[in-house]
């Protein structure tokens, strides 16, 4: 199991700052959200890939209904290749909640994000290969045939794509869908009442189960687990940690967004989780 941070919200320099820390600690990633107005992390992240050599560098998770898929693969395919191939691109549909009432012009309904959401998707699959194709959606439309080659951007360096997160909400069918089409999944559960509940390592095993059964790609597979453990601890840490990594959860995400910069770096400062075996 790998361990890395989400990051607090703010400024490039600072994000840089916090990824080089988090580097030197000894972590294996560091990620930023996205919203509908904030200091893009796109460039946040381009910032850090020029101060660190090792870490992974993602997104959790970008708002697709925001941006255009066209848009956001030009982006990623630079910062993939600016970092030499240490981009994970962490995708969502929107938190609506997160300042999109002042923006009334933007999509809100959930099943249109949700389509959105699965054109892009496609869109950036097909595009990081770097051929001609035309796709045809409810959302999108691309005629890239009628474009000479010549003009396309460069692939990523991550090959067959740069590694696509997607949230899935388990154990709801179309989202769990959704989840089979990428590299990994941010999980997130619902309770029969449709209401938000806590995610279990005895999820972990089922959707491992359920992705194991269904999945057609061969690529490898990441569930991603988020949470806040600095509080335990250390015994305690390292059992909840041995429990997750048991059942199946490759990533552990150690929440620090609520965090001041100073905050988290003292709490990167603390190293990474180190798990016997």
């Amino acid at each position: 199991m790998k361990f890395g941070v989400a990051l607090p919200y703010g400024s490039a320099r600072s994000t840089a700052r916090l990824c080089q820390a988090t580097e030197e600690a000894g972590w294996d990633g560091c990620f930023m959200g996205d919203a509908i107005w904030c200091e893009d992390p796109m460039i946040a992240l381009a910032a850090a890939a020029m101060v660190t050599q090792r870490i992974r560098l993602g997104t959790m998770v970008i708002p697709m209904p925001l941006r255009r898929p066209w848009k956001v693969a030009s982006e990623s395919v630079a910062l993939d290749r600016l970092s030499d191939g240490r981009l994970i691109l962490g995708l969502g549909a929107g938190a609506v909640w997160m300042g999109w009432q002042g923006f009334p012009d933007e999509v809100t309904d959930t099943r249109v994000r949700a389509e959105m959401l699965d054109e892009s998707i496609d869109i950036l699959t097909l595009l990081y290969q770097r051929k001609p194709f035309d796709y045809a959606g409810q959302h999108f439309h691309l005629k890239l045939t009628l474009l000479d080659e010549m003009h396309y951007p460069p692939r990523p360096v991550q090959q067959p794509r740069i590694p696509l997160w997607v949230v899935g909400i388990w154990p709801i069918q179309k989202s769990m869908q959704r989840v089979l089409k990428c590299d990994g999944v941010l999980l997130e559960k619902r309770n029969p009442a449709g209401q938000g509940a806590g995610v279990t390592p005895a999820d972990v095993r089922e959707v491992q189960s359920f992705v194991q059964a269904q999945r057609m790609l061969t690529s490898p597979f990441d569930i991603v687990i988020q949470g806040q453990s600095a509080q335990l601890a250390p015994a305690q840490r390292e059992d909840v940690l041995l429990e997750w990594k048991a059942a199946g959860a490759t990533w552990w995400i150690e929440n620090l967004m609520g965090l001041t910069e100073l905050e988290a770096a003292a709490r990167l400062q603390s190293g990474s989780p180190q798990l016997p075996g």
